[in-house]
């Protein structure tokens, strides 16, 4: 009988892992190996214990080890596990998710297309929306609209939106039709100007200056993160979307938000638009929709593109996934809203928020290489620099981010390192059910992993 592999060979010798180092990983095998999670912590196979600040991927909202998702997970895989929406045929789960989705949806978001996660529902958003525009008499309109240092996921459309350059190259040539604006990132203004004096030029004059150039009337759609996140966790400046909106009626343009990472309450809100009171013509959900538990996303569309939808459509609709509205995975998504709901999760993001924002305030003004944090809800970045008045960045060579979120770890700390565009970050996306206390033991963990790192700088 062979020797029995252990789990780090198994892993190293078996697995292609997503967004990981391939050679890193082919010869020094997984960094950690979890083996159970339990409310905002997981721990690995050696026991050891970890405050998960990031929420695993941005997406475990309610926390880890809730028995009641499995319950309507078990439950509802005893009586239906599985059964496609194809042909017109229904069942209750997603009927009933559909529901509830347009009861918490800004204004009358209230018709849901549902996929397996966010790539696909931004896939989804984009066939959608070129293909309403055929409808209306208008094939001409297909150019989607993104920004720099957005992301929108994996599949080939979602990576022709996304605006990180690493994601772009690896995938090439990607698909026609994506052009990209500046990023509302004050800090790194593209434009190299000051907020609010700017008068938001990054919308008002630059997406406006891409319309005439590309011409209105080939620009379908412009789709926009409230929070940009693996570009950095970028909170924009007030204002930004509303004349993003605005922009979008003056020129006939279908605006989508992708609201992946900050939906179902992530940053104080049910919804990330909610902060400027701008409701998008189709939204695109996905992870905190079932915390994690199990895959499923999905795009929202307005009352009034469904009409018109159904006003001119004559034939069956050409798109759909196997997995769109898996009744398993709407019947934990029901109970994973059910959760939020029940326990106020989404007013202490707002409460925990707070905290969690002034915690990052008091170590920016601590520590000297500390240049920039943002954040909104349980949704926050760090941004590490070389000089603080000139906002020089590290070498990207060196690893700072990295270095930082290796020593948090090591401390017992998860957290994620963004190297993007010069930029050195340390992101952060507590689940929703973290308490005062958790938040200061994550900032005061982080703040011992910057300076051990600072010190040996």
């Amino acid at each position: 009988m062979g020797t029995v592999m252990t789990l780090e060979e198994a892993d190293r010798r078996y697995y292609l892992h997503p967004t990981s180092p391939i050679k890193e990983h082919y010869h020094q095998g997984p960094k950690l190996i979890l083996d159970r999670g339990e409310g905002v912590y997981v721990y690995d196979t050696q026991g050891n214990r970890y405050i998960d600040a990031l929420s695993s991927l941005w997406n475990v909202n309610v926390g880890h080890g809730r028995k009641e998702l499995a319950e309507a997970a078990m439950n509802q895989m005893s009586r239906l596990a599985f059964s496609h929406s194809f042909n017109n045929f229904s069942h209750e789960p997603v009927i009933r998710l559909a529901e509830k989705l347009a009861s918490l949806t800004p204004g009358d978001l209230n018709v849901s297309f549902f996929a397996s996660g966010g790539s696909e529902a931004n896939d989804t958003a984009f066939k959608l929306v070129r293909h309403y525009f055929k409808l209306k008499g208008e094939p001409n309109r297909y150019k989607i609209i993104a920004r720099n240092r957005a992301y929108h996921g994996i599949a080939m459309g979602a990576t022709s939106a996304t605006g990180i350059p690493s994601f772009r190259e690896m995938g090439g040539p990607l698909a026609e039709g994506f052009i990209h604006a500046p990023a509302p990132h004050c800090y790194h203004c593209e434009l190299n100007l000051t907020y609010p004096e700017c008068q938001l030029a990054c919308a008002a004059q630059s997406i406006r200056e891409l319309i005439e150039k590309e011409g209105p009337d080939t620009i379908a759609a412009i789709i926009a993160e409230p929070i940009q996140g693996a570009g950095g966790v970028i909170v924009p400046p007030n204002g930004y979307f509303r004349e993003v909106r605005r922009i979008c009626d003056e020129y006939g343009i279908l605006m989508i938000a992708d609201e992946v990472i900050t939906g179902f309450g992530r940053t104080g809100k049910w919804f990330g638009m909610l902060h400027e009171g701008v409701q998008a013509d189709m939204m695109s959900f996905a992870k905190g929709v079932t915390s994690g538990y199990v895959p499923l996303g999905g795009v929202a569309i307005s009352d009034r593109m469904n009409e018109e939808l159904v006003r001119l459509s004559s034939k069956v609709l050409p798109h759909g996934y196997t997995y769109s509205g898996h009744p398993t995975s709407c019947a934990v998504a029901l109970k994973n809203i059910e959760i939020i709901e029940r326990e106020n999760l989404v007013d202490n993001a707002a409460k925990m928020g707070q905290l969690l924002q002034q915690r990052l305030q008091e170590l920016k003004d601590s520590s000297p290489i500390v240049g920039n944090v943002m954040s909104r809800g349980l949704l926050a970045s760090v941004e590490l620099v070389q000089d603080r008045s000139s906002k020089k960045g590290f070498d990207p060579a060196a690893g700072l981010a990295a270095k930082v979120a290796d020593a948090a770890l090591q401390k017992g700390l998860i957290t994620r390192a963004i190297s993007i565009l010069g930029s050195e970050i340390i992101a952060m996306a507590p689940p929703l059910i973290i308490n005062e206390g958790q938040i200061e033991q994550v900032t005061a963990i982080l703040a011992d992993a910057i300076d051990e790192v600072a010190k040996q700088i």
